[in-house]
Parts: structure tokens; sequence; C-alpha cells
């Protein structure tokens, strides 16, 4: 199926949907360290992803010539259960995929927009743009953390923003966070939603009503490509 700015995907299994997906992300990876000699991943925490990073780690590309980082983070050390940075460090940093460097969002600091800052400075160096990115989508019909109560969601949603990273502050985030800006995400060579379940496909057809407009939705529009929805029930 395909519409206006997405097209939609959807697998008889979560396993399907995990292969499918790892093995369309591997591609572009292994193309890009032809092409530059390097490859650039932004993947989301939550508890989605872990059967498609479990898939994805085991591809045989060069991982040490990729570097991982997340759409977004909340502003919480890797010691915290609620840490992306470590669901990735189990689920993904794995097996082929331990030879890929990491390239975190959080920095301890006093504030999330400290921490922003900080991990802008280091993420400046990396070979952008990002070669493929994996968002995922809450209820609300936030992706990344453009959560539609966030205090500066208007920033947040800007595609010609200068930032790479940003601080995010929302009532509904449950902690502050730290989020790729819109521009760095829809530059992505590859750029995917990956939802599951009766629930998110709801949420998500919804959003791209006739209704108010959602993040997800915002960042579909503004994509120079359409963005690619991988769904399993």
């Amino acid at each position: 199926m395909a519409a206006n700015g997405y097209s939609w995907t959807e697998f008889p299994t979560r396993e399907a949907l995990a292969e499918a997906l790892a093995g369309q992300v591997a591609d572009r990876l292994a193309d890009a360290i032809e092409r530059r000699g390097a490859g650039l991943l932004a993947v989301s925490g939550g508890t989605t992803p872990g059967r498609f990073f479990e898939a994805l780690s085991s591809r045989p590309i060069a991982w040490d010539k990729v570097t991982v980082t997340l759409v977004d983070e909340r502003f919480v050390p890797p010691s915290s259960p609620r840490s992306n940075a470590a669901l990735v460090a189990e689920k993904l940093l794995r097996d082929k995929a331990s030879a890929a460097r990491f390239a975190p969002l959080y920095h301890a600091a006093d504030s999330a927009a400290e921490a922003a800052s900080q991990a802008e400075a280091d993420l400046s160096a990396l070979p952008w743009p990002l070669d493929a990115a994996v968002l995922g989508m809450g209820t609300d019909g936030h992706t990344a953390s453009f959560f539609p109560d966030a205090d500066t969601l208007a920033t947040l949603l800007d595609p010609a923003g200068g930032r790479t990273i940003l601080p995010v502050d929302a009532p509904s985030a449950g902690e502050p966070r730290v989020t790729l800006s819109m521009t760095r995400l829809i530059e992505a060579g590859f750029l995917a939603l990956h939802i599951e379940g009766a629930e998110k496909r709801a949420v998500f057809e919804t959003a791209m009503g006739s209704g108010d407009k959602k993040p997800i939705r915002a960042v579909i529009e503004a994509s120079p490509r359409p963005v690619k929805v991988f769904w399993a029930a």
C-alpha cells in the first residue's frame, strides 16, 4: 500500500518484519561503506525494536566502519533501565555488530540542554547525513522526542533548523530528553517507521488523517523522500 509521503508494508509476523527491516538497513550501511568508507545509523529505543536489533546484529557487514547513534534519548545515565543506550548495548551492539562504534546522546550534565550541547559537539564529526534512521511512534503520535505537549514543539518540527541535537521538555515524556533534530532525520538516505500491533496502526492512520497534525505526520510531510512504514500485528 502506498500513500503520499510514505509506503506501507505489512508482515505476517513480527519476526518477519524484523528480518526484512534488518536486511534493508544492512544493505544501506553496506552501500555507504562501499561508497564513502563509513556508515551512519540512528535507531530508536522503547519496547518495539528488540527483534529488529537482534536480527541486524548478525548481518555480515563491515561493522567496524559503522557508527550507531540514537534517534533520541532520555536524560538518564546508561545504568538506568529507561536508557535507550543500554537497550542498544544489550540488543544491537553484540554478535557481528559488537565492532560498531556507538555515539551516545546522553552526557552527564546539569540539564538536558547542556547534555544536548555536549552531544552536538561530539557528533559534529560524524559522517552525516545518516545512511539509515529507524523511527518508532508512541500512542500519542510522537516520534523521536517530538512530543505533542513539548514546550518547544515548533522548533522541534522545524525542518530547516540548524541544530543536530535538541533538548526536550514535555510533561508526557516522563523526564527531560535529547533528540536528533528534524533536519538530521529527514535527510537520512533511508527513513523508516517501525510499528507493531493494532493500536499503533490505528494511531498512525488517525495521525495521517485530516485532524490535528501529529508529530509523526509532520515528519512524513517534511521528508523529501517517502518514509517506509513497516508494520506487523
